[in-house]
């Protein structure tokens, strides 16, 4: 448990160190200001932060692969992941570890959007229902784990910063639209599976205020999921 904190700090600490940390918060803050500016303080609108919520997983899509692609990827180039492996920290420790740090810094990135919900009642009369607001933030951390740890698992596949980027993106973006990308034309048996693994249905569900816990299932088995197919390649890559 010691190493697993150990790793996560200097995790957290390194995306401070280097601009790509503040890079990525500041994206993320202009894109929810934008869509916080267009949709939410329209005055045709009702005062809600629905629609923020309902684009979330579009808004993180540039963001958290950013993030992720240089987990794994820049300690093989760098070469310092040979020491990593043959520390006394065991290989779970260290996939653990890596994916609390970067969830720690997405949490932090997240928390100033809490600001918008400041100036929605203070501009809204009555104040906006807290219900569907917790709902959707619970989304928000939700989703961000489950790409986190999709991100995780493709940079522990190689050194290459740019292809962890574009595979974390590209499978999230498969995710995202797997309900639209000619689903009704696969084989019958592949349907139940391809609209259970869709993203889009929950999400709107969480941004209407309906917690469901089998949402909150899928979310945390996948992401655990792709944390296990990490310490499992880095197993393979000890002993290789």
């Amino acid at each position: 448990m010691r190493g697993t904190l150990t790793i996560a700090r200097r995790e957290l600490a390194s995306f401070f160190a280097i601009p790509l940390g503040w890079v990525a918060i500041a994206l993320y803050l202009f894109l929810t200001g934008g869509v916080f500016s267009l949709m939410i303080l329209n005055p045709s609108t009702a005062a809600t932060m629905r629609p923020f919520f309902s684009v979330s997983a579009w808004l993180m899509l540039p963001v958290i692969p950013a993030i992720s692609m240089r987990l794994f990827s820049e300690e093989f180039r760098s070469g310092t992941i040979e020491p990593l492996l043959t520390s006394p920290v065991s290989e779970a420790a260290i996939a653990v570890g890596k994916y609390l740090g970067a969830l720690w810094f997405m949490l932090l990135m997240l928390a100033p959007t809490l600001a918008h919900v400041g100036v929605l009642a203070w501009v809204s009369t009555p104040a906006p229902d807290a219900g569907p607001i917790v709902a959707g933030y619970a989304s928000l951390v939700l989703l961000g784990m489950l790409y986190l740890s999709i991100g995780l698992f493709i940079s522990s596949l190689t050194s290459n910063q740019t292809l962890a980027f574009l595979g974390t993106l590209f499978a999230i973006l498969l995710l995202l639209l797997a309900t639209t990308l000619g689903a009704d034309r696969l084989p019958e048996a592949m349907r139940p599976l391809v609209y259970a693994a869709a993203l889009t249905p929950r999400i709107a569900d969480f941004a209407k205020g309906v917690i469901d816990t089998s949402h909150i299932v899928f979310f945390a088995s996948c992401s655990a999921w792709f944390v296990l197919l990490t310490i499992v390649t880095l197993q393979s890559r000890r002993w290789s």
